[in-house]
């Protein structure tokens, strides 16, 4: 069964079906990032010499298409990061951007 999964942002909120298994996905990849931005963000020296990581880049499909963008090359630390989210359906599109850590602990609200 699906609930209501809500995203808050900046300047509102977005709030769509979402099933608690794509959740467990999302919360993964976005674990695995936040994981990847400490391990940056603790090496010492040049942020231009240190090795590029991969973006990540979550998508499922259900009711709605849902699109999470992150690359963490650009950002020192989980904590200033912001991801793209796209939010789709057949007649409405909406993509903004968010704070991974909210994200993160919306993923997580939801789930608990």
């Amino acid at each position: 069964m699906s609930a209501p999964l809500t995203l808050n942002l900046p300047q509102g909120s977005l709030q769509f079906t979402f099933s608690p298994e794509a959740a467990q996905g999302l919360k993964a990849a976005l674990g695995d990032l936040m994981t990847a931005l400490k391990a940056t963000a603790a090496q010492a020296g040049d942020p231009a010499r240190r090795p590029p990581q991969p973006s990540m880049e979550y998508r499922h499909t259900g009711e709605v298409f849902l699109e999470v963008f992150c690359n963490p090359n650009i950002w020192p630390s989980p904590f200033a990061a912001k991801a793209l989210v796209t939010l789709r359906d057949d007649r409405i599109r909406v993509t903004t951007e968010a704070e991974l850590s909210q994200i993160f602990e919306d993923v997580n609200t939801y789930l608990a």
